[in-house]
């Protein structure tokens, strides 16, 4: 019988080696990828029938399939990402441009989870945006719910920086904008080099006295960054903000895709790696290759036994046992095979 395990997961996992961490698979489009095949099947008798040997005794059982052990890493696919500190109005703009409808209130920690919206500009042109929840100082080194999400921003093509610049909260935006950066320079130098635009957020909440807007702006100039102006609430400057979002996505990359780094057909399963341990006077031997060896023979019948025996002696595996001291009679332990060691 074919035995397989079918595993449904978003568009943009990446399945991961869990030793080596090396990239095995980027789950970027719809089709179906194996990650471990299984082993190749047995054959039975018939094969091995000859003009003078008609129904043998000796069958060969089917190979062991590749085990591996694996992490699945979702990295959102999105071509924007809108970052900043809790309570910034990132929820309410994706609500505003696109049909996303996250929840929105108005305290610290309402997004708990990435929402995307496609953000449609005009017929046939469209983009995708996320909002990026739980950014906030000492995000990169796992504080809050930034450690979680801030892979997410690995895949954006541009990112919408939002900064309150109400001061409701009596922060300051200025210092705001540089601790963000200064996360997303922390957990990944690469995500901070990505094309950024700075939006003062909550601007119809602004004081005629308050230089906030002036200040943020001119400190993301000093970043090289573009800087724009907008309310959520009123919608003053978000249709701006969206055709200058799709004006800048036109001259940038695409979504970035994952390179295959962990190829399982390099696996080689060597008899030189297999151990023995000696347990109450027990002798346990173990190793792929042996494990794989015994899952291709059939022990009940006397040529496959012969055959195992032959390639047991030939690539050392009874010079194991011993040199680690195995004697006539003690007990030997190869995975379900149990028996006494005769000279």
């Amino acid at each position: 019988p074919v035995v397989s395990s079918l595993m449904i997961v978003p568009r943009g996992t990446i399945i991961k080696e869990e030793t080596t961490g090396h990239v095995i698979k980027d789950m970027s489009d719809y089709e179906p990828f194996i990650a471990a095949k299984g082993g190749l099947g047995g054959w039975g008798n018939q094969h091995f029938a000859t003009p003078t040997r008609q129904a043998p005794r000796f069958a060969k059982n089917g190979m062991l399939g590749l085990e591996l052990d694996i992490t699945l890493e979702l990295k959102l696919l999105a071509d924007v990402g809108l970052v900043g500190f809790p309570n910034v109005g990132k929820s309410t703009l994706l609500s505003v441009i696109s049909a996303a409808k996250p929840k929105i209130a108005d305290y610290h920690f309402t997004t708990l989870v990435p929402n995307l919206g496609v953000v449609r500009v005009s017929d046939g042109e469209s983009f995708v945006a996320t909002d990026i929840p739980g950014i906030i100082e000492g995000a990169a080194d796992g504080a809050g719910l930034g450690h979680d999400f801030l892979r997410h921003v690995d895949r954006c093509r541009l990112i919408l920086h939002l900064v309150d610049v109400s001061g409701r909260e009596g922060r300051d935006p200025v210092v705001d904008f540089e601790i963000i950066c200064s996360e997303l320079k922390s957990y990944n130098h690469n995500i901070s080099t990505r094309p950024q635009i700075v939006v003062a957020s909550k601007t119809d909440l602004v004081c005629e006295d308050n230089d906030n807007i002036e200040r943020l702006k001119a400190k993301a100039l000093e970043y090289g960054y573009e800087f724009m102006e907008l309310s959520a609430v009123t919608n003053s400057g978000v249709q701006e903000l969206v055709y200058k979002t799709w004006n800048e996505l036109k001259d940038l990359p695409e979504v970035k895709i994952y390179e295959t780094e962990f190829k399982a057909e390099e696996i080689r399963y060597n008899p030189e790696d297999t151990t023995v341990t000696i347990e109450d006077n027990v002798y346990i031997v173990e190793g792929h290759w042996l494990h794989r060896l015994l899952g291709s023979v059939n022990l009940d019948d006397y040529e496959s036994n012969m055959y195992f025996e032959k390639m047991a002696t030939k690539n050392g595996i009874f010079q194991k046992l011993v040199d680690a001291g195995v004697k006539q009679g003690d007990t030997v332990i190869m995975y379900d095979l149990e028996f006494e060691y005769v000279e």
